[in-house]
């Protein structure tokens, strides 16, 4: 209790910036709830090996059975989703390059999904720290210029409640941005080590699909060679 009331006494001797502050606290913590939530429970560092799991369908042109089990995977996996297009477009015989296209489309949608909001963390940082600091000047401009036409006797309490407001803007705005870098730092690192983890499955993907599956042309082409050699032969 008496811990709660020290924070209360500091937060209005910290003077009108600390209200900006608080918000800018506010803002950060629920952008670290709902990223961790985001990157740490609903995404997992599973991917590559969800991927593997594709490779016997793939081989054996199953792409029926690959679709149906990849599209009912989607809601949780979002390799499931690049495998579901890539698998559809070879089905159709699109070719390397359309199944390239529809799976890096897939996968440069969820890729953007990791970044998102993330970035305003390093911005709410550097703006507490510069409200802080603008606290702190506004609260050394209030000190000098109160003693400058002060009486004597009250000089030194309006020098100290100055200097009081200064620090605990100053403290404020580095306990909301320290907390709000270094969430940063470790949501930025888990967002890339999904990215790879989901651009590794993806790319497996795109391999057997690849090398497995030619576009329609190939075969016209083919058949149309075959057929002249055909007819050289009779």
């Amino acid at each position: 209790m008496e811990f709660l009331t020290k924070i209360a006494l500091a937060f209005e001797h910290g003077g009108f910036w600390m209200w900006p502050i608080l918000l800018i606290q506010i803002f950060s913590i629920a952008i670290i709830i709902e990223r961790v939530y985001a990157l740490y429970i609903r995404r997992k560092l599973d991917q590559t090996s969800i991927a593997l799991g594709f490779e016997e369908n793939i081989r054996r042109g199953e792409m029926d059975n690959l679709i149906s089990k990849a599209q009912a995977m989607m809601a949780q996996n979002p390799v499931a989703r690049a495998v579901a297009a890539g698998g559809i477009a070879a089905k159709n015989f699109g070719g390397k390059d359309e199944i390239q296209g529809k799976m890096d489309e897939v996968l440069l949608e969820e890729n953007a999904h990791l970044d998102r909001r993330t970035a305003f963390l390093s911005m709410l940082g550097n703006v507490a720290t510069l409200t802080g600091l603008l606290g702190t000047i506004t609260g050394m401009i209030k000190s000098f210029a109160a003693v400058a036409f002060a009486n004597p006797a009250e000089k030194a309490s309006l020098l100290s409640a100055g200097i009081s407001e200064a620090m605990n803007a100053t403290a404020y705005g580095l306990i909301t941005a320290i907390p709000a870098l270094v969430a940063y730092a470790i949501l930025q690192n888990r967002a890339n080590r999904l990215a790879e983890d989901l651009n590794q499955g993806g790319l497996k993907v795109f391999n057997w699909l690849s090398y497995s599956y030619e576009p329609i042309t190939s075969y016209q082409v083919k058949t149309s060679k075959a057929d002249r050699q055909a007819e050289v032969n009779s």
